[in-house]
């Protein structure tokens, strides 16, 4: 979603097929799983979920000790047992995420930019560098040196993202170009679409051809955890750089729309067998072969 999930960071051209970070997966693991049972996991529940992913119980000790000394884990006791639990600032962090991830604008442009024109001291660079990340998550793209522009109406975020920021001057404006020729030329300078575009087909070709075997239920137990984590784990990367066009800015050819449907429809069709496969690891029931079938 952002730096502190993904460890990845946000100006990498392709996080394709990295390889998961044990932070990334404990926000992962919270926010498509673990909320929905209570919010809340055991270590040795946190444990077994992460050895599917091949990271040893020490590794996991630690990634929780760090995160909960940085703010973003609760703990407590159930008798012998630690309890870990995310924060709100956690959970805050994840529903904006999730939010950027699944939802996409709808209805026609209304062909208005929202625009910021910031100023920040030289002497706060990385006051300047944190504003930047944000107007890129919010979808902003960078029409000049401090001019950051967006089709999308997410002013009030950014100003209440850094009304507590003193040394940060905004000003805050709505604009039309002179026709729809000037609008594709200015989203061009904006975003680098052409590589996005590219990186969205090496999306497809990932995962378009595992669809007939996730729509025939043959991805079981834990394959269909580990595939649908890594699913939103490249895919998440996205939203850091696509700005969610409209159609009539956006390039000949574009793949992003088709790219975030068959994330969806990935992302449903392994829900079932993934989430039993955690309910399995959690209450301690998991046995046998490891596939979500008796062994």
């Amino acid at each position: 979603m952002n730096d502190t999930i993904n460890d990845a960071s946000s100006t990498s051209p392709n996080g394709i097929g990295k390889t998961l970070k044990p932070r990334s997966l404990v926000f992962d693991l919270f926010g498509d799983y673990l909320r929905y049972r209570g919010g809340a996991v055991r270590l040795r529940g946190l444990v077994a979920l992460m050895d599917c992913f091949d990271v040893p119980e020490s590794t996991v000790r630690v990634v929780a000790a760090r995160m909960r000394k940085e703010g973003w884990l609760d703990t407590r006791r159930e008798g012998r047992e630690t309890v870990y639990a995310l924060t709100d600032a956690s959970w805050q962090l994840l529903d904006e995420g999730r939010e950027r991830i699944f939802a996409r604008a709808g209805g026609p442009w209304n062909g208005q930019w929202h625009m910021v024109i910031y100023s920040v001291p030289e002497t706060d660079r990385a006051l300047r560098e944190q504003l930047r990340k944000r107007l890129a998550w919010l979808g902003f793209g960078m029409l000049s040196a401090s001019v950051w522009i967006s089709p999308h109406d997410r002013l009030a975020q950014v100003e209440e993202s850094f009304t507590d920021h003193s040394p940060v001057r905004l000003d805050m404006l709505r604009a039309r170009s002179a026709g729809t020729a000037a609008d594709r030329d200015m989203a061009s300078r904006s975003w680098d679409l052409e590589g996005l575009n590219k990186d969205y087909g090496e999306l497809l070709d990932r995962y378009r051809p595992r669809l007939a075997a996730y729509r025939a239920g043959e991805v079981h137990g834990r394959e269909a955890l580990v595939e649908r984590i890594r699913l939103m784990h490249d895919y998440r990367l996205f939203p850091f750089r696509d700005p969610d066009l409209p159609p009539e800015l956006l390039p000949k050819g574009w793949t992003g729309r088709a790219a975030h449907e068959v994330f969806l429809e990935a992302h449903g069709l392994l829900r079932a067998e993934a989430e039993a496969h955690v309910d399995r690891l959690v209450t301690g029931t998991e046995g046998g072969n490891g596939t979500g079938t008796p062994g």
